[in-house]
């Protein structure tokens, strides 16, 4: 496992768009649980967070929390946002991801520095959690066909090609690991790069975007279950363009210790693999719901 499925100048627009083009506002609370303040658990615009935020969500219901949920909400600005006005309280994140939408001059690389880094640079009024093993990269992909064809296996190749078109969500243009660092970090002409918005972060429009030829190069997250039934290339990032991207819940400070607690046990139990399976389960004929995924995750783990 994305986002990404992780955005300053889209967040007022997704706001608009979704009041907009939708009856159902992602802001209007869905209840569950009783007594207490409780806590409200978001959820970003792709269907990997919220299965994650139903994990938290349920995990959090068998403690005896009471939770209100808001799911897709829309990308990160977006949600950020809604955790400092307090329209939610909690929602999962991505270590590598969230530091550089905090702190975008962070030149942390592995697991620790990062989360190091990640916990000075959350502002006030937030914090974040334990993070789990379990990681949904970015990650830039090709076909095989065009990897052989052009022999790129790594993202420092793409400077050798004489155009190359590249293809993700639309904050990803502006990501510090979308195409402004391929070409800072890995000296692609950005006069080289046509750059194609693609709206479902990682999803199967990206996915046919990419294997029908319409782009060249395209941002996965790194649990999509394409990435092994197309036989897609994961291209090499020896300059670690993409850093560690551990699942960590981000909270505000409305979040008390037994909620804390509850999610560190569910941090503890994910893992890489878990991301992949429940992504499978959202895909297909007999697709599941992400409230079901996580029941079945959490009682596969004992914490249901």
């Amino acid at each position: 496992m994305t986002t990404t499925t992780r955005r300053t100048l889209l967040g007022a627009a997704l706001l608009t768009g979704l009041a907009a083009c939708s009856s159902h506002n992602p802001l209007d609370s869905n209840d569950s649980g009783s007594g207490g303040a409780g806590v409200t658990v978001g959820s970003a615009n792709f269907t990997e967070s919220e299965i994650i935020a139903e994990v938290y969500a349920q995990a959090l219901e068998k403690a005896g929390v009471s939770v209100k949920r808001r799911m897709q909400i829309g990308a990160r600005d977006v949600y950020v946002k809604a955790l400092k006005d307090g329209s939610i309280d909690l929602v999962p994140e991505y270590s590598g991801n969230l530091l550089q939408f905090f702190q975008g001059s962070s030149t942390a690389s592995d697991e620790k520095s990062v989360m190091d880094a990640l916990r000075k640079a959350v502002p006030s009024g937030m914090s974040v959690g334990e993070p789990s093993a379990a990681q949904d990269a970015d990650s830039w992909c090709v076909t095989s066909e065009f990897s052989k064809a052009h022999k790129v296996t790594s993202l420092a190749d793409l400077a050798k090609l004489d155009a190359v078109k590249v293809g993700g969500n639309p904050e990803l243009k502006e990501r510090p690991y979308g195409p402004r660092g391929l070409t800072k970090v890995y000296g692609v002409p950005a006069s080289k790069i046509k750059f194609t918005a693609l709206s479902d972060s990682s999803g199967p429009l990206t996915v046919k975007a990419l294997t029908s030829g319409t782009v060249d190069l395209v941002d996965l997250y790194t649990t999509t279950p394409a990435i092994k039934e197309q036989n897609l290339v994961v291209l090499e990032d020896p300059k670690h363009l993409i850093v560690p991207q551990n699942v960590v819940p981000l909270m505000n400070t409305k979040v008390d210790d037994k909620t804390r607690d509850q999610l560190a046990k569910v941090s503890r139990a994910m893992t890489t693999d878990d991301l992949i399976a429940m992504n499978q389960r959202a895909q297909g004929d007999e697709k599941a719901s992400a409230s079901t995924i996580a029941k079945e995750w959490l009682g596969r783990k004992g914490l249901a």
